[in-house]
This record gives structure tokens, C-alpha cells and sequence, in this order.
């Protein structure tokens, strides 16, 4: 009797544009059938080729969370105000089709695993609220939790503690956005 594979949940962190190690990555994982893929947001920007890594994320089905990057470009596509675009947006916008736009509209904030009481997110969340009432603001762009309480990036609070360091949880919570040489654990 053949062995049968187990389903994995195979979770990644901020592609940014970077095709080429995207394949090199799926090639070394090998997804399967049944396997849950999840993608942490930050699909776009800075890397040779966006849409390519839109093209492909939507092919294999994936689920594919709402990153600060894409919301930036979604509010400038929505509202049509190239003000809100940074120089790498610039580079990105106007190499997305409507395909594209209308993938980055139907990404979400969170992805919930109940049988692993485990939550993926772009940024994180504030840990002293419920992490299903935190908006779009909060979970796309913090870093650190300042002393008043607020999400904000390590450049608006350099002295303030990762909000990972004060999350108690449940759920577990894996998130990308912040850059780490190694897994970071609390």
C-alpha cells in the first residue's frame, strides 16, 4: 500500500517582486496536492518583475495576504492620486494588468489554521486587542508597539518592543514584513 504524503501548510514571507527566487523556492518545496499555501503579503515592489509573482501566486491557487505594499498601490489605483506612490510603486503600477489589480483587491488581512489555533499576517497585530478586530492600518504596517499603545513602524519608534515581544496569544501568529536573518520566536 503506497504512503500517503501528509498536507502541509507551507508559509511565505515577503516575495517582493523576486520571480526568479520564487521559483527556485516552489522547486525546493515541491508543493503537492492538498498542500495550503500561504504568501505573507509584499508580493510587489523592489524585485525585476511584480507581476509575474502575481501571475504565479494566483496560478497556484494560493492564498495570498495584504501586504503595506499592495495597499499602498491599491489606494493610489482606487483613488487615482500618484501622490500616495513611492518611486518603487512608480516602477511597479504600470506594469500590472486588470488581472493583477483585481487579485491585489481580493487579498485579505488575515488567514486563520483552527486546528493549529495559528493565525498569518502581513505585519502583526496590537496584542492588546483581538487580533480579528484590527484593521487593514494596523496589520499591514506595524513593527513596534510605541508607549502609548500604537502600531508603528521601527523608524517612527526606534526605542519602542517589537509587537512580537509583547504578544501573549492564542493564536500563535507567523507574520512577515519585519526582515530577520533567523526565525524569530517568542
Amino acid at each position: 500500500m503506497p504512503r500517503q504524503e501528509k498536507e502541509r501548510l507551507i508559509v511565505i514571507g515577503d516575495v517582493h517582486g523576486c520571480i526568479r527566487e520564487l521559483e527556485i523556492l516552489l522547486a525546493q518545496l515541491a508543493p503537492r496536492p492538498g498542500d495550503r499555501i500561504v504568501f505573507l503579503g509584499d508580493l510587489v515592489n523592489r524585485g525585476p518583475d511584480s507581476h509575474a509573482v502575481i501571475e504565479k501566486v494566483r496560478h497556484l491557487g494560493a492564498i495570498a495576504l495584504l501586504g503595506n505594499h499592495e495597499r499602498r498601490l491599491l489606494r493610489a489605483h482606487r483613488t487615482a492620486d500618484d501622490s500616495l506612490l513611492t518611486t518603487e510603486d512608480r516602477r511597479t503600477y504600470p506594469t500590472l494588468t486588470d488581472t493583477d489589480w483585481a487579485f491585489l483587491a481580493s487579498m485579505t488581512l488575515t488567514h486563520y489554521e483552527p486546528s493549529l489555533d495559528l493565525v498569518c499576517v502581513h505585519g502583526g497585530f496590537l496584542p492588546h486587542l483581538p487580533w480579528r478586530q484590527q484593521g487593514e492600518e494596523i496589520v499591514t504596517r506595524i513593527q513596534v508597539v510605541d508607549k502609548l499603545g500604537q502600531a508603528r513602524k521601527r523608524g517612527e519608534s526606534p526605542n519602542s518592543p517589537a509587537w512580537a515581544d509583547l504578544w501573549r496569544g492564542p493564536p500563535f501568529v507567523v507574520y512577515g514584513h519585519t526582515p530577520r536573518v533567523k526565525p524569530y520566536r517568542t
